[in-house]
């Protein structure tokens, strides 16, 4: 089964149903949470509100399975467990584990691609072993978490700003992500009211290579779009320097008083790619 993965993933709570169809709609792919977003005596409910959506045949008519993804507990634990046996009922196929930390967790989820959550200090170190995973199709990197793993209390200083350590961990991720050829997804921004902070950020992420940001609220996902969706200016841009470097050949060529070689073409090559061309 193909997975549509999307620059806008959205998590939903488990335990919401009513909410699930909406933010499928209002997102690229959602991220049905079995995890933080659920209160520990609701686990079980939330369990039984995913089989609940499915019908008599099996089929899921809410959710599309290919642009769907379910945040499991952490390995080792009793609730991932459960987790795995609900999910063996269903035809959700693509997971997402929260604190993954080893290489050999994610050889025990043969049979399910999987997004793995790095956000504690040992899930850090381990990224690149993690991303060499076959059914390993993304990196994410969590901020708090991982902050809460080092004892600290706070993972941006006062003017929102990421703390040296989160930066670290934020680069560290999307490094390994990128060579294993794996997606690297951008951490969520948790000050919902702020949509230009998310504006910028999300900017950076486009910049840095992230292929995609996680959302936590749907007044988020216009936002991110519009900062991976190219203007029609960067768009022109990239397409007029493909055509010269095509006009000049193989090697390096100035154009526009620049230098050109083949990282300058790459990076023109990721904008017209984000626009489907």
């Amino acid at each position: 089964m193909s997975f549509l993965m999307g620059p806008a993933l959205l998590f939903c709570p488990a335990d919401r149903p009513e909410r699930y169809q909406k933010a499928s709609e209002r997102s690229d792919a959602v991220i049905v949470d079995l995890e933080d977003a659920v209160a520990p005596a609701d686990k079980q409910r939330a369990r039984g509100a995913i089989l609940a959506q499915l019908g008599s045949s099996g089929e899921v008519p809410e959710l599309d399975p290919s642009r769907t993804i379910i945040r499991v507990n952490p390995a080792g634990t009793e609730e991932f467990e459960k987790d795995l046996h609900c999910l063996k009922h269903t035809p959700y196929r693509h997971i997402m584990l929260a604190k993954a930390e080893s290489a050999a967790q994610l050889k025990d989820l043969a049979g399910y691609s999987v997004i793995a959550l790095c956000e504690t200090a040992a899930g850090i170190l381990n990224a690149a072993a993690i991303a060499a995973e076959p059914n390993v199709v993304g990196l994410m990197w969590g901020a708090e978490d991982l902050l809460a793993s080092l004892g600290g209390t706070s993972s941006r200083t006062d003017d929102g700003a990421y703390r040296a350590v989160a930066l670290h961990a934020r680069s560290a991720v999307l490094v390994a992500a990128g060579a294993f050829g794996k997606e690297a997804i951008d951490s969520v921004y948790v000050n919902i009211p702020d949509l230009e902070g998310l504006a910028a950020e999300s900017r950076d992420a486009v910049a840095s290579g992230f292929g995609s940001k996680a959302c936590i609220h749907p007044s988020q996902v216009a936002v991110v779009r519009t900062a991976y969706a190219p203007s029609d200016a960067e768009l022109a841009a990239a397409a007029e320097l493909l055509d010269a470097a095509a006009a000049a050949g193989s090697g390096v060529f100035a154009f526009q008083g620049k230098m050109i070689d083949g990282p300058i073409l790459k990076h023109a090559e990721s904008t017209l790619r984000r626009a489907g061309r």
